[in-house]
């Protein structure tokens, strides 16, 4: 007959992971959370192009009821990021700015006169611009509006 120390040993369970165990686990969980960052800075990236898409088609908007309100004449020069726009009988319209607020993206005009404008904003994602905007930033890393008159 066994002793109740020996019936204990045999009963007693191992506590505790292995180092493989311990490692496998790291492993996945560090795979997991590195694709969960990616994706979530994909996802900003998006965000923030969609926004300046939006915006630069706000600033067209805008000017092109400057041009109907003015004798058919854009403002000369364009007013920059940040800056206002009468439109019409003291109504004003700000010049939104860019999402990412530095300075390697921003809103821009170019070719700016009395006859013409061209907006651009520099896209986050590469390709996603909307080449052949005939605006001279402009490019497949650029989205760009221009006058429509």
């Amino acid at each position: 007959m066994l002793s109740s120390e020996s019936r204990l040993k045999k009963h007693k369970t191992k506590q505790g992971f292995t180092l493989i165990e311990l490692l496998v686990v790291m492993s996945i969980v560090s795979i997991l959370l590195l694709l969960g960052t990616v994706s979530y800075q994909t996802s900003q990236k998006k965000g923030r192009d969609a926004r300046r898409r939006a915006d630069l088609l706000e600033i067209q908007k805008a000017m092109e009821q400057y041009y109907q309100n003015n004798n058919y004449q854009y403002p000369d020069p364009c007013p920059a990021q940040g800056g206002t726009l009468t439109i019409f009988m003291g109504e004003t319209y700000t010049i939104p700015t860019d999402p990412k607020n530095d300075s390697t993206y921003r809103y821009t005009a170019a070719n700016c006169s009395t006859a013409g404008y061209c907006y651009c904003a520099r896209l986050e994602i590469s390709g996603t611009g909307n080449y052949g905007a005939n605006c001279t930033a402009g490019g497949n890393s650029h989205f760009c509006v221009r006058h429509l008159q």
